[in-house]
């Protein structure tokens, strides 16, 4: 049986960086099962079609999406991006950080900085 899903890995990118703002894009890759590189090339996509802005923190990259921008597809158009966002992170959010923030806002919990490899 082939195996589907109903979004693409645009959309699993988005939502990636959404729930944390302040992820590695091995971790995105990881997590949505594509090439590091190929998270690269979605992300830059992303920022250039103005979903995403990001801003450079020391070693780190802070990503903000733009939650108010519409669907792409013609069929979609009329919905912004931020109301899948808030599909997919159900009513108790399920740890997806609010739409439209900033890693910098949220800050680190642990007060630890994750290392990169």
């Amino acid at each position: 049986m082939e195996t589907w899903t109903f979004l693409t890995n645009y959309g699993h990118v988005l939502l990636c960086i959404a729930a944390d703002p302040e992820i590695r894009m091995k971790d995105v890759a990881d997590q949505v099962g594509i090439t590091e590189r190929a998270t690269q090339r979605i992300v830059a996509d992303l920022l250039s079609a103005g979903y995403l802005s990001s801003q450079k923190k020391g070693r780190r990259r802070y990503y903000q999406v733009h939650s108010s921008l519409p669907f792409r597809h013609p069929v979609e158009r009329h919905n912004q991006i931020g109301v899948l966002l808030r599909l997919v992170a159900g009513p108790s959010g399920s740890g997806m950080k609010a739409a439209g923030t900033t890693a910098s806002d949220s800050g680190d919990k642990t007060g630890k900085r994750r290392s990169r490899r």
